[in-house]
């Protein structure tokens, strides 16, 4: 009985023991509770101008880090401005957006001019490297400059006082409004924001930190981390309220742009678009005038597709792109229906004229380069060209097929003739003839000119 109650007991210690070490097996390191992973932290680089496909990539960077509960989203931002649009709706984003958005102007040499001045002042968080600049914030006025590059107020007599242009005072006080009202809303420096769009000023980081325009200077992202580590940022009560950022150890994920993004980005440049539309257009022409070869079908619809992509994103003057389709018209005009180049030159000048005004805006990045227009209009003049010289030229050439092309020139012979006209054999065939002077039977004609059914002739011989 003591054997058996001794192997009992020994079963039964070695059964707990097992148990035991199960459960340290099953338990966090440590024996305490996990501790809770620290959100990461979403990085995007812009790079460029800020146009559709700049905002469509960072409205899905903020939709993501709402996702994946990110503590932080960090726009690492070099930009010489770009569209009002865009603009707009990327401050929008970060607006509404319940993750915090830090801003950061970087690397060294790196610039937030004009629209990246906006998005600055929007964050939680603007932060700058050093060596970087901001500023030059003026809504940038669309049509030609001033003679000498003069502003009108400045050219004015002396005594006498401006004329007031009520646009761009319109465009100026919405912009300045704006800026105004963002920095009050992140507490910054509204008075220099105000300056940046009524003067065009710019600050060095150094200057923009003394300023309060931005909150820290950080050599680079790691950096920027590390002097964000505990800092409270303020969102709204719908928001969240205020959230206390733990950077220092938190993994930093890079959002590269995908096929998509860049196939956005290419089509979205105004240039491009353009081209890819006259391609697509000539492509589709070329089909239309020689059926059956398929390529310059396809290819023609598939650029004249994605063009049309690419334009709809844009601030499409419809002006221009009135005067863009009237031109591509009169040169199909003078492909079918030959004016001698009437229709053509009509064309250039309509194709020249629309593309000058196609997009709606100087923004940097989005206007059409002259040297390009001005290689498409050569272009398209020397095909007008080319067509009107090939029909010039085919009005001169003898003809070549047809009854008049295979009887001038033929020989006949006479079969009955009575005062100037009759009848001869030509080709096998019996023809009514009619000559200058009197012909015998039998004798030997040639033909001079075909007048319908009847034909010219004059002796063989002579």
């Amino acid at each position: 009985m003591a054997a058996s109650s001794r192997l009992i007991r020994a079963v039964c210690t070695a059964l707990a023991t097992l148990a035991s070490l199960w459960v340290a097996a099953a338990a966090p390191p440590g024996g305490a509770q996990s501790a809770p992973a620290v959100p990461p932290v979403l990085l995007l680089r812009i790079d460029g101008a800020i146009g559709p496909a700049a905002a469509e990539r960072v409205s899905r960077a903020l939709e993501r880090a709402g996702r994946d509960q990110a503590q932080l989203v960090v726009l690492e931002m070099d930009t010489p401005g770009g569209l009002d649009t865009a603009m707009r709706s990327i401050i929008k984003g970060i607006l509404g957006s319940p993750v915090p958005v830090a801003t950061f102007v970087a690397p060294s040499g790196a610039r937030a001019a004009s629209a990246g001045t906006y998005i600055l002042y929007a964050s939680h968080i603007a932060a700058m490297a050093p060596a970087t600049n901001l500023g030059a914030a003026t809504p940038i006025a669309i049509g030609m400059p001033s003679p000498g590059g003069v502003p009108p107020a400045a050219s004015a007599p002396a005594g006498k006082p401006a004329e007031q242009d009520t646009l761009a005072a319109k465009r100026i006080n919405d912009a300045s409004a704006y800026m105004r009202a963002l920095a009050q809303l992140r507490g910054r420096n509204a008075a220099w924001g105000e300056q940046a769009v009524r003067e065009a000023v710019s600050l060095s980081a150094a200057e923009a930190l003394k300023r309060k325009v931005i909150d820290l200077i950080a050599a680079d992202v790691p950096d920027l981390m590390r002097q964000l580590d505990g800092r409270v940022v303020q969102r709204a009560a719908a928001q969240g309220g205020p959230l206390t950022l733990h950077t220092a150890n938190a993994a930093v994920i890079t959002l590269e742009p995908d096929w998509r993004d860049k196939l956005l980005a290419v089509i979205s440049d105004p240039s491009l678009a353009l081209v890819l539309m006259m391609v697509g257009v000539y492509g589709l022409l070329f089909e239309f005038m020689n059926p059956g070869f398929v390529a310059p079908g396809v290819i023609g619809g598939v650029c004249l597709l994605l063009a049309l992509w690419g334009l709809q994103m844009l601030p499409i003057n419809y002006a221009g792109l009135a005067l863009i389709v009237l031109g591509i018209a009169f040169f199909v005009g003078e492909a079918f229906v030959p004016s001698y180049g009437t229709l053509g030159i009509g064309g250039v000048a309509a194709f020249a004229f629309g593309a000058v005004l196609l997009i709606d805006s100087d923004a940097p990045g989005f206007a059409i380069p002259w040297p390009l227009i001005a290689a498409m209009t050569v272009v398209s003049a020397a095909v007008v060209i080319g067509v009107a010289g090939m029909a010039a030229r085919a009005r001169t050439r003898p003809v070549v097929s047809g009854s008049a092309a295979t009887l001038v020139g033929a020989s006949g012979a006479v079969i009955e003739f009575a005062g100037d006209s009759g009848w001869a054999e030509v080709n096998g065939e019996r023809w009514r003839v009619r000559a200058a002077q009197p012909l015998q039977p039998g004798q030997r004609v040639r033909v001079t000119r075909v007048d319908g059914l009847t034909l010219d002739v004059r002796p063989a011989d002579a």
